[in-house]
């Protein structure tokens, strides 16, 4: 069990984070306007319509790193975190200035992953309803590729104002939840921190946002929560912890594996851009940036509750919790598909509102012509 004074040093460090990342995204925003790490709208990808600055993760690895150095006891998994994570911003912020090519960034990515590794950050079994798999001699290879695919999720899903970043606290914060539940206090720790550096920096990056963490944060985040993941709950004994991290990064998994698969069976490479994911999609739908956010958001809200079951092995409220959460939501997309339905349901009053006034003001504006 975690004693109360770990859970007010949690607490404690949790706050510490965030505001590092708080006070420190200014300065991330003039270096990026010094160094040019400005991402301008080019294409249909992109939903903001004016150059906004890039490196915002900087503030984040910046939060986290910090704060770990201060709170957290040194280990091998706090060694890997620090030093590969040292390299995959570096490397994200050469993105972020220069546009490096994809693979390049994926060999930053196995790079770090194989740091991790050296320190015996390691998934050696997995317990599949009850049963411990070993898994031997594809230990290392199932290990990168957890870390890649992951840390590659986190940044695929970095399309939105406040996605990425607000999916990542959602996620860190169900792991935390499960780590407590568990009596794991040092990954819980390490767990909190990344929280508060992700809630620190999210004011600066809601719709419209100032900054974009860019790669350099969502590869960090990606790489730093796939290591927490492993050290957290593949090791865990429960008989459903093969499923607790599916279902807490269910979002990001799906949706790159679905981006995956949609690009092979159009005969394009994988890891080319496009505007099929389903922050576009709900975009195409009708919908904006914060109401595409705020249903993304509970999305993942919801996958983590059913994480947080399943560590309890409370698998049938597990399953429910899953079941109520797709019922809602298909019957949320079938019904406001129609835009007069989002106006009828207050999610379309803003864009109403917003036209109202543009009518208003253009007779006005045709008279003083």
């Amino acid at each position: 069990m975690i004693s109360l004074n770990d859970m007010i040093i949690i607490l404690t460090a949790l706050v510490f984070a965030g505001l590092i990342a708080f006070t420190t995204t200014p300065m991330a925003r003039m270096i990026a306007y010094r160094v040019g790490a400005i991402d301008v709208p080019r294409d249909n990808r992109r939903m903001h319509k004016e150059p906004v600055p890039r490196l915002g993760g900087l503030s984040i690895f910046l939060g986290y790193t910090l704060t770990t150095l201060v709170f957290c006891e040194f280990t091998p998994t706090l060694v890997a975190m620090w030093l590969g994570g040292a390299i995959i911003v570096v490397t994200g912020i050469l993105d972020d200035v220069f546009r490096l090519r994809a693979l390049i960034k994926l060999g930053a990515q196995i790079a770090v992953a194989a740091i991790a590794v050296s320190q015996g950050v390691v998934i050696e079994f997995i317990n599949f309803f009850g049963t411990l798999v070993p898994l031997g001699v594809f230990a290392i290879p199932v290990t990168i590729l957890w870390i890649v695919g992951l840390t590659n999720a986190i940044n695929l899903i970095d399309g939105l104002d406040g996605l990425s970043c607000g999916v990542s606290a959602i996620c860190c914060a169900s792991l935390l939840l499960v780590m407590l539940l568990n009596g794991d206090g040092v990954s819980a720790l390490q767990t909190a921190i990344m929280v508060g550096a992700c809630l620190g920096f999210l004011p600066f990056n809601t719709n419209p946002a100032k900054i974009f963490m860019g790669d350099t944060g969502a590869l960090f985040l990606g790489y730093v929560m796939s290591l927490l993941s492993i050290e957290g709950l593949f090791k865990f004994h429960t008989a459903m912890s093969f499923f607790i991290p599916l279902s807490i990064f269910g979002l990001p998994i799906g949706d790159t594996a679905f981006a995956f698969i949609r690009r092979i069976l159009n005969g394009k490479n994988p890891f080319s851009p496009d505007r099929g994911h389903i922050h576009h999609r709900l975009i195409d739908m009708g919908f904006n940036q914060k109401q595409s956010v705020h249903i993304l958001y509970a999305i993942c809200g919801i996958l983590g509750v059913s994480a947080v079951m399943f560590s309890s092995e409370r698998f049938v409220e597990a399953g429910l919790v899953i079941a109520i959460g797709l019922a809602i939501f298909t019957i949320i997309f079938i019904m406001l598909k129609n835009p007069s339905a989002r106006v009828a349901s207050g999610l379309g009053l803003e864009e109403n509102h917003i036209r109202r006034e543009d009518k208003a003001e253009k007779p006005e504006n045709e008279q003083a012509s």
